[in-house]
């Protein structure tokens, strides 16, 4: 865990001090909600200390409004999973529901899930997220993408590999 010296603490404090709550205030105002926005400064702090990186205080706004645009994105993506997820949920029959704690890891899954997707080269998802999702064949990816079979089969070694990784 990274300890930071006195001088570092110093400028973090400060960083704190001077520009948490116009920080929150911002995020108020994107969010229209104080709890989400609460969290997301909280956040966007945490960044700053774990990057062991303080910004130059001239640069301190524009640093953290960065981190925290790139928190917002993660947010509403975890949103539109969680909604997605809601409603497939909603569409099962009450006896086949998965229990609270269930729901909670398939989810998270499904978060983790999406980050590694976002990471690969587009064909790469775009292949994967046919295959899986779409349920169509090797060939009809080939087709719906302009691409050879031998490349979608290459592609979904690529992000197959990439899913096991996660596991």
């Amino acid at each position: 865990m990274f300890t930071p010296d006195t001088g570092t603490q110093q400028q973090l404090h400060h960083l704190y001090r001077h520009h948490h709550g116009w920080l929150n205030a911002w995020l108020r105002k994107k969010l229209s909600c104080q709890h989400a926005a609460a969290d997301l400064a909280q956040d966007t702090f945490l960044r700053v200390i774990v990057s062991e990186r303080t910004p130059m205080p001239e640069q301190a706004r524009s640093y953290l409004t960065q981190i925290a645009k790139g928190l917002m994105i993660d947010l509403y993506r975890r949103q539109r999973l969680e909604l997605g997820y809601q409603e497939w949920l909603s569409q099962l029959p009450a006896a086949e529901v998965p229990s609270p704690e269930a729901q909670a890891i398939a989810l998270q899954s499904l978060v983790q899930l999406d980050k590694v997707l976002d990471q690969l080269p587009a064909k790469v998802r775009q292949t994967f997220l046919l295959s899986r999702f779409e349920l169509l064949t090797y060939s009809q990816i080939a087709e719906e993408l302009g691409i050879s079979v031998g490349a979608v089969r290459k592609y979904m070694l690529k992000a197959t590999q990439v899913c096991m990784e996660i596991l």
